[in-house]
């Protein structure tokens, strides 16, 4: 049976998604910029308020995924502070340059992070060879890769997506997200066949998680 994470850019969003039976919460700020490392305060709220796993983002800024030392720093200090705060996992991704894995700074984090699972989130959608980055991510030890097959939402990314599910081969989960909507997860799910799917569940614009958006694409994933 496939599970279903929700990005959660406030507190209200989160307790919403549990409420619509969300396996997972993948906490954000920064909605306006694809979701940055959210305050101290809100993780707090939201961690006393989920039974379900909570996953928080670490990324210092919006912009590209290629991180100066201070940056890094940031990222760093953040997953110490979280780790206090009783989370489940951590979402992040470090790019070089070239838009390659930097293999070196995601194992610093990696490290850092354990005994705690961590997503590469969509930074993988910006790389060049599909295939290398894929390896690069398994062997930092990643548990999770969220990408839309490196393609603007996960309806063009589909092939790509399926592919990826057959490469990782159950060495890593591959989590198709971004435009998965209930109206596209159905035929998603068909072709990819993937074990974790991932959406804001946002469709109004006011940047709240939609309780019935959220328990149709619960429904339609395990029709």
């Amino acid at each position: 049976m496939s599970k279903l994470e929700i990005a959660c850019f406030n507190a209200e969003s989160a307790t919403i998604a549990q409420n619509a039976n969300a396996d997972r919460v993948e906490l954000c700020d920064g909605i306006e910029v694809g979701g940055t490392t959210p305050n101290l305060e809100t993780v707090k709220e939201v961690r006393q308020k989920l039974t379900i796993d909570l996953y928080v983002m670490i990324r210092p800024r919006g912009g590209n995924f290629v991180y100066c030392e201070e940056e890094i720093g940031q990222m760093k200090s953040s997953i110490v502070e979280m780790k206090k705060l009783g989370v489940d996992g951590f979402v992040f991704g470090i790019l070089n340059e070239d838009n390659s894995i930097n293999k070196q700074k995601n194992i610093e984090l990696i490290e850092l992070t354990k005994p705690y699972p961590c997503t590469f989130h969509r930074a993988f959608d910006e790389v060049l060879d599909y295939e290398q980055a894929l390896e690069d991510v398994i062997e930092c030890r990643f548990s999770t890769i969220l990408t839309s097959g490196t393609k603007p939402n996960v309806t063009e990314g589909i092939q790509l997506l399926k592919q990826l599910v057959e490469k990782a081969s159950n060495r890593i989960t591959i989590m198709p997200g971004g435009g998965l909507r209930s109206s596209n997860i159905s035929e998603l799910n068909q072709i990819v066949k993937a074990d974790f799917y991932h959406s804001s569940a946002i469709i109004d614009g006011n940047g709240m998680a939609d309780i019935t958006e959220i328990q149709a694409l619960k429904s339609k994933l395990n029709g």
